[in-house]
């Protein structure tokens, strides 16, 4: 049983969000280096891991909503990162990444890799690994709860 001092104090929602913001502030402050936004660089990454994609296959890899994809692949677009052509219909389109965008890809994965080497650093490597792990099986566990309502 679980004593009172164990139980949880206050939203969990909240708190998981204001660690996401922590977080996402210190990524976003070495990616800026960059000239990228987080969401950027990951647009960008998984463009390059996937591969020429359409855009619907490409949010429902990401866990994004058409609007939100869309919003955020039009500064990548306008630069030159990535580039949206015909699908293999007409009603169809594909995302890729042009060779500027494996380029500033390349070069925000050094920032991000040192944005996560000072997490790393901060919250200590067992620290990381544990949250890894806790989140891992939240998300496993709330997600198999969502599919079976």
């Amino acid at each position: 049983m679980d004593s009172i001092a164990n139980l949880p104090k206050g939203c969990t929602n909240f708190k998981t969000r204001q660690l996401a913001r922590l977080l996402s502030r210190h990524y976003d402050a070495e990616l800026a280096r960059a000239g990228l936004k987080t969401t950027q660089y990951s647009l960008l990454s998984n463009v390059l891991h996937l591969g020429p994609i359409a855009p619907g296959e490409l949010a429902r890899r990401m866990g994004l909503d058409a609007s939100t994809l869309t919003r955020n692949l039009q500064p990548l677009l306008a630069a030159g990162w990535l580039l949206q052509e015909a699908g293999a219909d007409a009603r169809s389109r594909c995302i890729s990444l042009t060779p500027a965008g494996r380029e500033k890809q390349a070069e925000a994965q050094r920032h991000w890799k040192a944005a996560q080497q000072n997490v790393n650093a901060v919250l200590g490597l067992e620290r990381v690994a544990a949250l890894h792990t806790l989140l891992d099986d939240c998300m496993a566990r709330l997600g198999s709860e969502a599919d079976s309502t």
